[in-house]
């Protein structure tokens, strides 16, 4: 073989390992809608990121398929949200550990003080933390470090995101205290379908009830019903309010309970609870989400907010 010969199979070795090297991208497999996007926000273009769980999808009762399965066998990291959302989905997590895979819960380091442990879930955590913003801010900052820790090569990388991310979820969390705030105190109220909201009430002080209990996977009574109108009627509640992932079934029924009592409540618009919006809508991101949430509660319940929300991206028409 020539030397030229030699030189150019030297190159062309070079030139295809080099691209064999670029091409390794990591691969992050995430649950629900609000774990991915703050996992796409952190990892930007150098990661291949897979959501398991698509818009309007109920976190409480999925069950993973074996598609999902396989996706995880293949991927380098998994997030996930826990404190049991993805309840059916523990015993994958798992052996997906066991098997030496990289498996992080995104709420595993947030303060304690953070958590609530409502009555009906004695002994675990609410597991609903995203509605406070400045607790999932907390998850968002776990990303990073995961991340910094997996690909420490990109962890410069990944740290700015997670800096430049926090600055609009502060953001963001201002918004929606100044928001909330504006509806009067006598009709801050919120009443929902099942109990989503807990972190969004003790944050952003306003008052929740719902139909159902933490997971949807409880079914309301009639005696919950009764007891719901009646608060309605008492307060002379003018709002409440569908979720994305649940059935409004229970809350018509609060609607003709108030009726029959001589009190005229309307549904004030769908709120989105444990899943985002639709996948390339701005309701579709985390940051979107919220604001929807925040923007329609103030303007259905009596206080100001603007026409389109903090960035002025809702599409939701005006109620």
């Amino acid at each position: 073989m020539s030397m030229i010969t030699k030189t150019i199979a030297c190159l062309v070795f070079i030139i295809t390992g080099f691209q064999l090297v670029e091409a390794e991208t990591l691969k992050v497999v995430t649950t629900c809608g609000m774990v991915t996007d703050i996992v796409q926000e952190v990892v930007g273009e150098k990661c291949d990121v897979v959501g398991l769980m698509g818009s309007g999808v109920d976190p409480h009762l999925y069950k993973p398929t074996r598609d999902d399965v396989v996706k995880m066998v293949d991927a380098d990291v998994i997030f996930y949200s826990g404190l049991m959302l993805e309840g059916r989905m523990a015993d994958t997590f798992a052996r997906m550990s066991r098997k030496g895979k990289k498996v992080y819960a995104v709420t595993e380091l947030i303060d304690e003080s953070y958590l609530m442990e409502p009555e009906e879930f004695e002994g675990h955590w609410d597991p609903h933390v995203w509605n406070d913003v400045s607790a999932w801010k907390q998850a968002t900052q776990l990303v990073g470090q995961a991340m910094g820790e997996v690909d420490p090569d990109n962890k410069a990388f990944y740290a700015a995101n997670v800096e430049r991310y926090v600055k609009q979820l502060e953001a963001l969390d201002a918004y929606v205290k100044k928001t909330i705030a504006t509806i009067p105190k006598e009709k801050r109220y919120l009443i929902t379908a099942h109990d989503a909201f807990g972190y969004f009430s003790r944050a952003y002080n306003i008052e929740v009830k719902s139909v159902q209990g933490i997971s949807t996977s409880s079914a309301a009574g009639v005696d919950d019903i009764n007891r719901l109108v009646d608060f309605i009627v008492e307060k002379k509640i003018r709002a409440i309010f569908v979720e994305n992932i649940t059935s409004d079934k229970g809350l018509r029924a609060v609607v003709e309970g108030c009726k029959a009592k001589g009190h005229s409540v309307v549904i004030g618009g769908e709120l989105f609870s444990d899943a985002m919006g639709a996948p390339g809508t701005y309701e579709g991101t985390y940051i979107g989400m919220v604001d929807h949430n925040a923007t329609l509660i103030a303007k259905a319940l009596g206080g100001n907010a603007p026409a389109r929300g903090l960035n002025g991206k809702l599409t939701f028409e005006d109620q």
